[in-house]
């Protein structure tokens, strides 16, 4: 799964509108391009064109995830289609757009930034959401862990792949579970040649030491 920025604010646009105003949906392409470009509730701020809509639109549409009508005016309007192909409901939708349009955040910032669209008990009904996405055969989340001075663990999406590296405390954590090929290399991998090297160059450092020393009449030297 690797989307680009642009097909994954578009498709958190389609069902955050198509939650939240049902009676403007499905949009027209004006109105989907002001709802990527919106001011508020998205990090971040972005100024796409109408043809990079368009072509993200395209895009989705060949991946089987939104559909393109054209009603009796002959207006085009675009809509998702998330909830028959990836078999997802309403909280888990939520919960998706809320983190492509928003980037990283804790349960806490998802249940409330999430009202408008469904309405979660507590945390634990915003966790459980979560790691029903998380445990998907292909997985739609990724916990990244705590942030600095946070209480919570953040959230993002995988919908452009794997977070890059040092993205909260998941890069860490994932480091420690699948060790790096050359950090293995370098603590396991030596070879005896390799160790006579470093042992040649230490004995080399002590002799110019010891030579410094009987200069200088350091303590250590023959003066």
């Amino acid at each position: 799964m690797d989307f680009t920025a642009e097909e994954i604010r578009v498709l958190g646009c389609l069902i955050e509108k198509g939650a939240t105003t049902p009676d403007q949906y499905p949009l027209s392409t004006n109105a989907l391009l002001n709802a990527c470009n919106q001011k508020s509730s998205r990090e971040p701020v972005v100024s796409y064109t109408e043809r990079m809509v368009v072509e993200a639109m395209k895009l989705l549409r060949a991946a089987g995830l939104a559909r393109t009508v054209t009603g009796g005016s002959r207006v085009e309007k675009h809509r998702h289609v998330l909830g028959e192909v990836w078999s997802l409901d309403d909280r888990q939708q939520a919960l998706l757009a809320v983190l492509a349009l928003r980037g990283p955040q804790t349960p806490g910032e998802l249940r409330t930034r999430t009202d408008r669209y469904v309405s979660f008990d507590d945390l634990t009904a915003v966790e459980e959401t979560l790691a029903s996405l998380a445990d998907r055969p292909e997985p739609l989340v990724v916990d990244l862990g705590r942030g600095p001075g946070q209480s919570q663990n953040r959230w993002t999406h995988l919908l452009a792949g794997e977070p890059a590296l040092g993205a909260g405390n998941w890069a860490v954590a994932h480091d420690q579970a699948v060790p790096d090929q050359r950090r293995v290399d370098r603590d396991e991998g030596r070879t005896p040649a390799s160790r006579s090297e470093l042992e040649a160059r230490i004995i080399g450092l002590e002799a110019r030491v010891a030579l410094l020393e009987e200069a200088f009449g350091l303590p250590g030297g023959s003066a």
